[in-house]
């Protein structure tokens, strides 16, 4: 059971990038994908949420209005869009599921890929 994270990288500021977390040895659109981040010398902060239901998203204030889930069920993957980047979404971005009884935590975690946003 796990999930891995692709598509980070550097971008300027006002670029978009597409973040992909890959499911494996679950299926993704049973359960909720949650991506989250954390900057150097910050805290994780939650950024965004697809649940089974894959109509039913949700997103932080922060990045409201410039970031998209999606989901290809065909592909187990999770797809992120960041749009209009700005320096402050620099972070590691990862991606995780709520797996219950499926991991002794219940979720499940990826090791996240780095975006970088020049202004």
């Amino acid at each position: 059971v796990q999930v891995e994270e692709f598509g980070g990288g550097l971008v300027q500021s006002g670029g978009s990038l597409r973040l992909s977390c890959v499911a494996s040895g679950f299926t993704a659109s049973s359960y909720t994908t949650n991506w989250y981040r954390q900057a150097p010398g910050s805290e994780r902060e939650w950024v965004a949420s697809i649940h089974s239901d894959a109509r039913n998203t949700e997103y932080s204030d922060s990045v409201k209005g410039r970031f998209s889930l999606s989901r290809d069920d065909a592909k187990n993957t999770v797809y992120l869009q960041m749009n209009r980047l700005k320096p402050d979404d620099t972070a590691v971005y990862h991606c995780s599921a709520r797996v219950p009884f499926l991991t002794p935590t219940n979720y499940t975690w990826g090791m996240g890929t780095q975006v970088t946003v020049n202004s």
